[in-house]
């Protein structure tokens, strides 16, 4: 068994890596469609997050049914209100947090995650969290609709910017060669280029904001781009074919520097490391993790004891055997919107393996607008080679998918400029 488990192709030339990589998507984006559906006014985040990880059951428990495969939770659900950067989940044992309640309009991030034999499908979204009684405005205006438009155009930009040099290149083979010879983008040109993207909406990049190269059982690989880095932090690494990437952009009304919040930490992360723990609280929750949730993030709030989970975690942690994600915010307590595809990087481009859903602009309306040549250019690129699908049905679609962005930036200039003529 040992050798054939040796023998196993996991990377994506394989098939059903993708097809379990997509079967993960397709649960993480269900689930995180419901779980929006949710975030009303008044809403407890608790009873959200424990209802979108009850979904989240359900769903992984319908596929894979029979096979020996592990399966399971790739994020816990999470629901993190305006000013929250970090994916926020708070326990029912904790009387001050588990009370705390969404407010009208604010912008809530949603995270979560299924995933099937070790291959982890992340997601986030950014949502305005409706009334009550389910009037939100047919248009959104004003501040609001430029932080959504804000994180929107710049997740496009640098999912666009994830494309090895001259991936997608046409031509010549001669022009084909000189493309592919370019040098990546550098990190802080990324940066550069995200930053005037918000800019232009008189928005932040948030600080640190991290995109990770993902394996079998690893969300936080060797590579890392790291957006408006923080002091001591930095990117390593560029994005190559045959990659899969969980791609993270993070937005913010204010000046974009985090801090920590007082709310408590709940978020972990099993590490590779080992430690002697003393407390039997301690290697309770650690040998429930392991048989779990393996090396994927996990709440408190989903361990059999949350009392014990919060004495044990204590050790773990210290002994460095837990990552622990600390709750952080916006400095100044201004609103934020944070976004997360899965990708997975082919000869033939970028395939998304989880995202939020495709935002309907004409639902925010903005006075502002983005007018550097260079970044309407890179948005009017496409993601992905059209491979000529069979389907007639999906024909007729791509080329509209692919110049989404740029369209949208074309309409915006096209409409300034008839309002110069009057």
């Amino acid at each position: 068994m040992a050798t054939e488990e040796k023998d196993i192709d996991y990377s994506l030339n394989n098939p059903d890596t993708i097809t379990k990589y997509k079967t993960a998507a397709q649960i993480s984006e269900k689930v995180l469609a419901d779980v929006s559906k949710l975030c009303v006014a008044g809403a407890k985040v608790i009873d959200i997050c424990e209802k979108g990880d009850k979904l989240l059951e359900e769903e992984i428990a319908k596929v894979y049914r029979g096979k020996k495969i592990t399966k399971g939770f790739s994020h816990p659900t999470t629901v993190s209100p305006s000013a929250f950067v970090t994916p926020y989940t708070p326990l029912r044992s904790d009387e001050k947090e588990s009370v705390v309640e969404l407010q009208v309009g604010e912008a809530v991030k949603i995270q979560l995650g299924a995933q099937i034999d070790g291959f982890g499908s992340i997601v986030c979204d950014t949502i305005l969290a409706a009334p009550a009684d389910g009037e939100a405005p047919e248009v959104v205006s004003g501040r609001q609709a430029d932080l959504i438009l804000a994180t929107h155009y710049a997740n496009e930009l640098l999912l666009r910017l994830m494309l090895p040099p001259g991936l997608l290149a046409s031509g010549t083979e001669e022009e084909k060669a000189k493309a592919a010879s370019a040098k990546a983008p550098s990190q802080s040109k990324i940066t550069g280029l995200l930053e005037q993207v918000v800019k232009a909406y008189d928005c932040n990049l948030v600080e640190s904001t991290t995109s990770w190269l993902f394996d079998r059982n690893e969300i936080e690989g060797k590579k890392k781009i790291v957006i408006a880095p923080g002091e001591n932090t930095k990117g390593e690494g560029s994005p190559e074919v045959g990659e899969v990437w969980g791609v993270e952009m993070g937005v913010s009304l204010g000046s974009g520097k985090v801090k920590q919040f007082e709310q408590r930490t709940t978020l972990h992360r099993r590490t590779a490391n080992t430690y002697a723990l003393k407390r039997p609280s301690s290697r309770k929750i650690l040998s429930e993790v392991q048989k779990k949730f393996g090396t994927f993030p996990f709440s408190l709030r989903q361990l059999d004891d949350e009392r014990d989970a919060k004495s044990g975690v204590i050790e773990c942690v210290r002994g460095n055997v837990f990552r622990q994600y600390e709750v952080s915010g916006d400095k100044d307590n201004s609103p934020v919107a944070r976004l997360l595809t899965t990708i997975a990087i082919t000869k033939n481009g970028i395939t998304k393996l989880g995202a939020p859903p495709a935002l309907d602009l004409s639902k925010f309306a903005t006075d502002k607008k983005i007018t550097d040549e260079e970044i309407l250019s890179i948005l009017a690129q496409p993601i992905a080679r059209n491979t000529g699908s069979k389907s007639k049905n999906k024909k007729k679609k791509k080329p509209a998918k692919k110049t989404a962005a740029a369209a949208a930036a074309k309409e915006e200039s096209d409409e300034e400029e008839e309002s110069d003529d009057e």
